[in-house]
């Protein structure tokens, strides 16, 4: 394999963007909720709440003894509300189990609720320094063109983890490094639909451009219309509770005007799942309480591409 490692450290010093959980003095917790709003959501949009969270709530303990609703509210319209639940829940566990210190160890951070093997790898690496192959989607389309020729990478396998690893150089800071100077190639030179090869450190090392950027396929699962969804009778829902907090919301009132009624009542019946609402006395409420909901799931495989 040829060496990826060297000029992506140097473009990284030259081009890399000027984000929070990059500067000095960031600490673990604002990686870790960072990572947490980075699911699937842009960095533009993330930026503001992010700042916004950590003020208000600048330890997980901060956040652990405030209610669910409060987080859910906060999270605002950064999109799946799930993942306000499970922070609150980890905030909880850290500050119960890690004397509200976000923990280094990757095997202790997937025990935290909805940590999953990347945010587990992405908090150790950009937080603490350590090394491991962080994989997210921009990584994995780096991957995919330059070592391997194709114009877009396959489903995530376990596999990333292992060809990540063999870019990475010995050194734990560089390591680093590589790993946030490829998740920035990929959002910023190496995007999906409009690649900027002419200002690639990698190009000329590029198997997908040696090819002559042959048209591989994207077997990429697509993302359903979210215009008449249930995803947007369920925003549609929380927005109605998180105007109206902290009182509740009659159930025969919320979206009483929703065209169609049954995915009204399936939006609702999944919010109370996923303990993102609360339902008592034909009243709907935000959640008030932890223990409310579903079994926590575990958060995607890597950040927005942009």
């Amino acid at each position: 394999m040829p060496d990826l490692a060297t000029p992506l450290i140097a473009w990284y010093a030259e081009h890399r963007r000027d984000l929070p959980w990059r500067r000095e003095g960031f600490d673990a917790w604002g990686v870790l909720v960072s990572e947490f709003m980075l699911q699937q959501t842009p960095v533009t949009r993330v930026i503001p709440h992010l700042e916004a969270w950590l003020l208000r709530w600048p330890r997980p303990s901060d956040l652990a003894a405030d209610a669910p609703a409060e987080a859910v509210r906060q999270w605002a319209n950064l999109g799946y509300p799930r993942r306000a639940i499970w922070l609150h829940r980890a905030a909880g566990e850290i500050a119960e189990r890690h004397g509200d210190v976000v923990p280094r160890d990757v095997e202790a951070l997937l025990a935290l609720t909805g940590i999953g093997d990347y945010t587990a790898r992405a908090v150790s690496v950009f937080a603490y320094g350590d090394r491991h192959p962080v994989v997210d989607t921009n990584t994995r389309r780096v991957l995919a063109r330059t070592v391997d020729g194709r114009s877009q990478p396959g489903p995530p396998a376990k596999r990333d983890l292992a060809a990540m690893a063999a870019v990475l150089p010995a050194d734990d800071s560089a390591a680093a490094i590589v790993n946030a100077a490829a998740m920035e190639l990929g959002a910023v030179v190496c995007t999906a639909r409009a690649p900027r090869c002419g200002a690639c450190p990698l190009a000329d090392r590029c198997a997908w451009r040696a090819a002559g950027y042959p048209d591989t396929g994207d077997e990429r699962r697509r993302q359903a219309r979210y215009e008449g969804s249930d995803r947007q009778a369920r925003g549609a829902v929380l927005r109605t509770l998180r105007d109206a907090a902290p009182d509740p919301v009659p159930l025969t009132a919320v979206l009483a005007d929703w065209p169609d009624g049954a995915q009204r009542d399936r939006a609702i019946d999944s919010l109370i799942a996923d303990g993102l609402a609360e339902a008592s006395d034909s009243l709907l409420r935000l959640p008030a309480h932890p223990e409310t909901g579903a079994t926590a799931g575990r958060t995607g495989s890597g950040r927005s591409s942009a």
